[in-house]
């Protein structure tokens, strides 16, 4: 029974690697290796009867009919003006803005660098749509009135000033002013901040008419809907449209879910933020800056566009505009890097964007107390190491005691061997034997069994934060460990784990059956092979604990005289 169940264990545990594997494998651009996709990367089709990117991407203003014109693109009245790239160059950014609308239009991140570090990490791009990725923003009439107002398809006028943040400038301010159309006259000014991937947006409204008006700002981020191959378990990173209300919480608006039209936004809130997640980065659009735009009232879009284009927007009702007068919103654009600590300082459960799939109850823990040694130690490396000491000391007690049991196992292992040689023929009576020498000797056969159990859900739960956490991105160890992230590229890692992996076996007990003890020889080695392709941060961690449990197993070994045995 010992030896089936233990069996079962290394199946389970072997099966576990694969798939850690095949999706290491995946997030490295790679195609996966055991477990290819059936399904294409989604792609949306433009609903039928419809010209693909037909409705130019503008929201339906909110209580405006479905029919009519409210809240469709405007015909400009405005005389049209030369088209300008705006290029903005700070600390943190080198951004492309288009006169157009004002739209931010290309966003290069200046401190980090793509895998192959040949170039910087581009977020936004207007280029085909297949890499299509920009931030918008305009104004809704929510009256079917015929009027139209500002939009992202609006040409603006920038304003005369700097476009680079110069040594000791802490701000830089770039705006974009709209002629009147529809009786509103539309100012946008980026704020951006020396070291901050938020960047404050202003928007000013003016109503130029003799009349009230209404109007509705809406804040948009259009993305291309192409997402890396993922496995049919479904275990890669979420990459996406999301959205944040505090009535419903963390919403994940699948690319696929909204081309099928089974996508639901949140409800209405006066609170809340949309996002666009992927991997180690994310952008999101925030009301923040004053308490008058942090509480005005917002609503939630997603749409198809065609094209494999999907937008994610919130419309923010803005109080009735006197003639004359000046309506101003402040928000924020967020974009750059998925760091835990300082997402959740910009805004509730903006750190919710760091995705750690179904494993989130234990990896969130696990990173919070990796970064707070992170803080202390100051190298990310010997942060995963001393994050293994303090886990083998949590467990230490329960691990003694299973070791204990193992080692139990080892010293009867002998007259198991001797009983299955004299009863092979007699299988029930063999049985039946093991169970009487395992009472009499008081052995649990499961006892050994639990750390394996307890380091599974561990492993992959710290697997996840490896994967999920940018600061392991391009994060050096010692020597020729530059990228914990990434293989190691000279696989000395991979051996030291194989090492101590076949180490381990052999203070392990011998499984009676020759074949099953075939098997815990061969499965390190069959490992060993896996762990090539995995982050070094991860073999560092399982090398530590390796040997940790060594030498907590040899301690127990020797003490009960069943060493070498």
């Amino acid at each position: 029974m010992n030896d089936i169940r233990r069996t079962i264990l290394w199946v389970i545990f072997g099966f576990s690697l694969v798939l850690l594997w095949d999706q290491w494998q995946v997030f490295n651009g790679n195609k996966p290796t055991f477990l290819p996709s059936t399904k294409p990367a989604a792609v949306a089709a433009a609903p039928a009867g419809t010209a693909p990117g037909a409705n130019n991407g503008v929201p339906t203003a909110s209580g405006a009919a479905t029919s009519g014109n409210a809240g469709a693109v405007p015909t400009q009245t405005a005389p049209a003006t030369p088209r300008e790239q705006v290029v903005v160059t700070t600390d943190l950014f080198k951004a492309t803005i288009d006169s157009e609308g004002g739209t931010v239009n290309h966003l290069a991140l200046q401190k980090y660098d793509e895998a192959d570090r040949t170039q910087r990490v581009v977020l936004f791009d207007n280029g085909s749509p297949a890499t299509r990725y920009v931030a918008q923003t305009g104004l809704l009439n929510p009256v079917d009135s015929g009027d139209r107002f500002p939009n992202h398809l609006t040409p603006m006028t920038p304003k005369a000033g700097p476009r680079e943040m110069a040594d000791g400038q802490n701000t830089l301010e770039v705006s974009f002013e709209s002629a009147p159309v529809g009786g509103l006259k539309y100012t946008k000014t980026y704020v951006f901040h020396r070291g901050d991937y938020t960047i404050g947006v202003r928007h000013e409204v003016t109503n130029v008419s003799d009349q009230p008006r209404e109007a509705q700002l809406y804040m948009q981020l259009l993305r291309h809907g192409t997402v890396a191959a993922g496995t049919m378990f479904g275990t890669n990173t979420f990459t996406g449209p999301a959205a944040y209300t505090n009535e419903k919480k963390f919403h994940k608006l699948d690319f696929k879910d909204i081309a099928k039209g089974k996508i639901e936004p949140p409800p209405p809130a006066n609170d809340g933020w949309i996002a666009m997640v992927q991997h180690y980065f994310a952008s999101a659009w925030l009301l923040k800056g004053d308490p008058a735009s942090e509480q005005l009232r917002r609503e939630f879009r997603v749409k198809d566009l065609g094209d494999n284009l999907f937008t994610i927007a919130m419309v923010a009702s803005l109080p009735k505009i006197a003639p004359g007068a000046t309506q101003v919103v402040n928000s924020a654009l967020f974009a750059g890097p998925e760091e835990e600590k300082k997402l959740e300082a910009i805004a509730p459960g903006l750190d919710l964007v760091k995705d750690y799939g179904i494993f989130a109850i234990i990896s969130k823990p696990l990173y919070w107390l990796l970064n707070e040694l992170h803080d202390i130690i100051g190298n990310w490396g010997w942060s995963i190491v001393a994050l293994v000491v303090l886990l083998k000391a949590a467990f230490y007690w329960l691990n003694a005691k299973a070791y204990a049991s193992m080692a139990k196992m080892k010293a009867v292992n002998p007259k198991i061997m001797e009983m299955r040689e004299r009863l092979k023929d007699k299988p029930q009576e063999m049985q039946q034997e093991m169970m009487r020498i395992y009472k009499t000797e008081k052995v649990n056969p499961m006892g050994g069994c639990f750390p394996i159990v307890i380091q599974i859900p561990v492993f992959i739960a710290l697997y996840w934060v490896l994967l999920s956490s940018v600061e392991m991105r391009h994060a050096p160890w010692i020597g020729w460990i530059t990228d914990l992230s990434a293989p190691d590229p000279w696989y000395i890692l991979p051996i030291v784990m194989t090492a101590t992996s076949l180490f381990q076996t052999w203070l392990n007990p011998t499984p009676p059956d020759p074949m099953q003890a075939k098997l815990m020889w061969i499965m390190p080695l069959a490992f060993s092979v896996m762990f090539i392709f995995f982050p070094a941060g991860l073999v560092l961690y399982w090398i530590t604990n390796n040997v940790l449990s060594i030498a907590q197993q040899w301690f127990i070994n020797k003490r009960l005289g069943v060493l070498g045995k």
